[in-house]
């Protein structure tokens, strides 16, 4: 067995909720910033554990607008709705930084984990925790205005780095629920408030207080 899962479950208080056999059949992964581990509508066979790094987390409306529902850090596990439902990936996650996971198929787990009372309170735990996320997110877009959506956007994506690169406008303004025009017209506003510098398709962050201020606390996170 790989030594860092062994490594990984104990610096998240873990080692004790898995068996070693389970253990066992666990594999960790890699993925480089910009990188999908899956997309909406993916089969879904795998459980992952993101246990550095950080995900974006995002969904297809039926308009076919995509809209980011979340980002999430260590510690935190993607699949574990689809492997409840048995239903293929009900979002697409991608890295935001470059990620380390600990993956784990549903195979192993329905077949050792099944009646595993302290593994089903787990899942208990974070699908409730998911499904509050969804709603806080919903309302996210629904409630604060383009500026505050435009600023806690630049900030979650730029955690380790000040530039956001490659950056598609059209995308962008498609995650966070607006159109093109307004995206552009409120970037124009940080960029002569002196907080940003647009500059061939990419953002470089200025000031990340003025725009944490202006983002409040009402960031994706």
């Amino acid at each position: 067995m790989d030594r860092r899962i062994s490594e990984y479950l104990q610096q998240f208080e873990l080692l004790d909720l898995f068996p070693d056999h389970v253990q066992g059949e666990m594999f960790v992964a890699t993925y480089s910033s910009g990188e999908r581990l899956f997309s909406q509508s993916d089969e879904a066979n795998t459980l992952y554990l993101l246990v550095k790094g950080k995900l974006k987390i995002s969904m297809l409306s039926p308009e076919g607008k995509r809209l980011i529902l979340a980002f999430k850090t260590q510690f935190d596990i993607v699949g574990d709705v689809e492997y409840v439902r048995e239903c293929p990936f009900i979002n697409t996650v991608e890295a935001v930084t470059d990620i380390v996971v600990i993956g784990i198929s549903y195979d192993v787990l329905r077949k050792h984990m099944a009646d595993n009372a302290a593994w089903l309170q787990f899942l208990l735990q974070t699908i409730t925790t998911k499904f509050e996320t969804k709603t806080r997110a919903m309302n996210f877009n629904l409630l604060y205005t383009v500026d505050v959506r435009v600023a806690s956007y630049l900030l979650s994506m730029t955690p380790t780095q000040q530039m956001l690169e490659s950056t598609s406008l059209i995308d962008m303004a498609d995650l966070i629920g607006t159109s093109y025009r307004h995206l552009n017209r409120v970037l124009q506003q940080f960029e002569q408030a002196g907080w940003i510098v647009k500059k061939r398709g990419k953002i470089t962050l200025l000031d990340r207080d003025a725009l944490l201020e202006q983002a409040g606390q009402n960031i994706y996170e």
